[in-house]
């Protein structure tokens, strides 16, 4: 086999592999789901990724917990997830309408309980605990638990740009990233000062990342990929007099239908 037909060839095994992962992403699975009852609409407002007050965090009632199993380690913190109520005639909203949620937080699994009564979130179960107002949205509120099915990696409707919040000190510098378009799963950050180059942040928890490099006093930009592979840079989103505490907006991901901003990395 020659040079041209061997590249010809993982080409095409290349882009064979890719469509089997775009549709495999855009099939949907089973699942169940039950409800938080919640004055505000909201899951708890410190859950499991850090986010805080979900309405400031922009997320707001179309929220869940998730099990084990789709939570991975809170990698999934801020997806967004397609969800419908299936295959029960009394409490699935007829026509079968669905919500697109954001992972917000973990739903713990009960083991004292069977996975079948109250252990909803026992592994391997695969269950979203969503807030009562989008949870009514799909099903009759009286349901106590109902089967769902689900997509994965949905596109994920944002305003504005991704945010920044600023915590931690000198030496252990970390930012919560809200707001992140596409499908809101973010794998990778760098954070760089005017005084250093791309520096990789490791995760700490849910989706706050962090670094162990002194920032304090350097404007600071953020380069963030999300789980598709495509990736976004914010120049210089928090100034040289940044505080903790404090949150900045950066520049957000644009829709498959346009050209995402070409990126150039400063030497």
């Amino acid at each position: 086999m020659g040079a041209l037909q061997l590249h010809v060839f993982y080409l095409i095994l290349l882009l064979t592999i890719s469509s089997q992962v775009i549709s495999k992403q855009g099939e949907w699975k089973s699942a169940t789901a039950t409800y938080t009852k919640q004055a505000d609409a909201s899951i708890i407002t410190e859950g499991a990724c850090g986010y805080g007050d979900l309405y400031k965090a922009s997320y707001g009632k179309y929220s869940a917990g998730l099990s084990t199993m789709l939570f991975n380690k809170g990698s999934t913190c801020g997806a967004c997830f397609e969800v419908r109520c299936v295959d029960h005639i009394l409490w699935c909203l007829q026509g079968s309408p669905s919500v697109i949620l954001t992972t917000t937080d973990f739903c713990p699994p009960n083991y004292g309980l069977s996975s079948d009564y109250g252990g909803w979130c026992n592994f391997p179960k695969e269950h979203f605990e969503m807030s009562e107002a989008a949870f009514v949205e799909i099903a009759e509120k009286r349901a106590e638990i109902v089967p769902v099915q689900y997509k994965s990696r949905v596109k994920c409707e944002r305003r504005g740009g991704m945010r920044f919040s600023m915590s931690g000190s000198a030496h252990f510098f970390q930012v919560l990233i809200t707001n992140v378009g596409l499908d809101g799963e973010v794998v990778g950050v760098k954070v760089k000062g005017s005084k250093t180059g791309w520096m990789p942040m490791a995760r700490n928890w849910g989706q706050n990342w962090h670094s162990n490099i002194n920032l304090v006093g350097q404007p600071l930009s953020f380069e963030v990929t999300a789980s598709t592979g495509r990736t976004v840079a914010s120049y210089s989103v928090a100034p040289a007099n940044w505080q903790f505490g404090q949150t900045f907006e950066g520049k957000q991901f644009k829709s498959r239908s346009t050209k995402l901003e070409v990126r150039q990395r400063e030497e």
